[in-house]
């Protein structure tokens, strides 16, 4: 075997490059020289290089518009790139892909990838918009290759005209890292853990249980969950909603009614930040995913994974993974009363629930399992 090709990825903070990309990189490193650069963020970045078993370089970036820093770390990656000579530059995340593009241009890497897994510019409105849409243009003009992770995504960027169709393909069916479906499998919880965590969180045996996983601000239509939530819990106390995630108080604050029903509802239960999210899956009914805008969400196929059906919003990445009556239900964005509804028909109706809860698991397995997505990534590569 010849000298490998050298491959750096760039995320913006090492939670997305240890998480988001969790395994991949070691799997990549089998067959390349693989070197991961991303924030500092205490000892994280430190754990990915152990974890994936790669080299990492800290290049501090910011998650707002902050020009002098953003300059400051368009030289430093420059700097990098013209030291280690990679062969392929991919960022993921917003930020990194922004400024590891640009200083990738300008150190003459031959190929320049960037991975979009969702627009948050799309929520954004007035000059910060128009900023944010040269911003985008730029970052793609940069790159040779644009990864949307959901074909949804893709019709995005060609219908706001960000970049040529040529300059971007989805990689398998979408999703940036896929799903290990040997770990999100519901069979790994036996009924005496369900039971015993459920006692935990004072959840009878016989309440019907909703879950929602992910930041709890209004961009992922956490005030629609609430506020639907709250009308089915008036009405019928037999229900549970377990919100698993954080709130990003100055990044996209809930609405103060949405944060002091979340704190007064006892039926509402928050769990806060886990580290690990399968034991809320398992003993949860069905997943709740409002959210206004996403690339491919993982929660929606961790959920599918371990046996849930799904309510989502018709967005892409969601209609995607979830199919009408299928293994969930799609609703309009931005819609309590749509929402009220579907879970009211899930709580109440167990056979519909059950039914769709049978084909969750199987089309995750068939079409997302995390090795199908590395495969396809590795044959990009190889190709370029």
């Amino acid at each position: 075997m010849g000298k490998k090709t050298k491959i750096i990825r760039v995320t913006t903070v090492p939670m997305s490059l240890g998480g988001l990309l969790q395994g991949q990189l070691k799997f990549m490193s089998q067959y390349h020289d693989v070197v991961g650069i991303s924030g500092k963020g205490g000892d994280r970045l430190d754990r990915v290089s152990r974890e994936e078993g790669i080299k990492v370089i800290p290049v501090e970036m910011t998650r707002k518009i902050t020009p002098i820093q953003d300059l400051k770390a368009v030289v430093q990656l420059y700097k990098i790139f013209r030291k280690e000579k990679p062969f392929i530059v991919h960022s993921h995340t917003p930020k990194a892909g922004t400024l590891s593009m640009i200083a990738a241009k300008l150190a003459r890497v031959p190929n320049r990838l960037h991975t979009i897994a969702g627009l948050p510019l799309l929520e954004a409105t007035g000059g910060k918009r128009k900023l944010l849409d040269i911003v985008e243009k730029l970052t793609y003009r940069c790159a040779t290759m644009i990864y949307p992770n959901s074909f949804g995504l893709k019709d995005i960027i060609i219908e706001h005209g960000y970049t040529i169709p040529a300059k971007l393909k989805v990689i398998a069916n979408g999703s940036s890292n896929g799903i290990n479906t040997a770990r999100f499998d519901p069979n790994l919880y036996s009924e005496a853990d369900n039971l015993k965590l459920k006692e935990k969180l004072k959840i009878d045996k016989n309440e019907f249980v909703f879950v929602y996983v992910g930041r709890l601000v209004k961009d992922k239509g956490i005030n629609e969950l609430i506020s639907a939530f709250g009308k089915l819990s008036l009405e019928n106390e037999n229900c549970k909603l377990i919100l698993v995630g954080v709130f990003e108080k100055d990044l996209d604050p809930l609405l103060p009614k949405t944060e002091s029903e979340i704190n007064t509802n006892p039926n509402i239960i928050f769990a806060g930040w886990q580290n690990d999210v399968r034991p809320y899956f398992a003993i949860s009914d069905v997943l709740v995913f409002p959210s206004y805008r996403e690339g491919f969400p993982n929660v929606v196929m961790q959920a599918g994974a371990m046996g849930l059906p799904s309510i989502v919003t018709d967005i892409n990445g969601c209609n995607e993974i979830v199919s009408e009556n299928v293994n969930g239900t799609i609703i309009p964005v931005k819609n309590p009363e749509a929402l009220y509804t579907s879970m009211k028909k899930f709580m109440m109706n167990k056979d519909y629930s059950n039914q769709l809860s049978m084909s969750a698991r199987t089309i995750i397995c068939e079409n997302y399992d995390r090795q199908k997505v590395w495969d396809a990534l590795k044959k990009e590569y190889s190709e370029l």
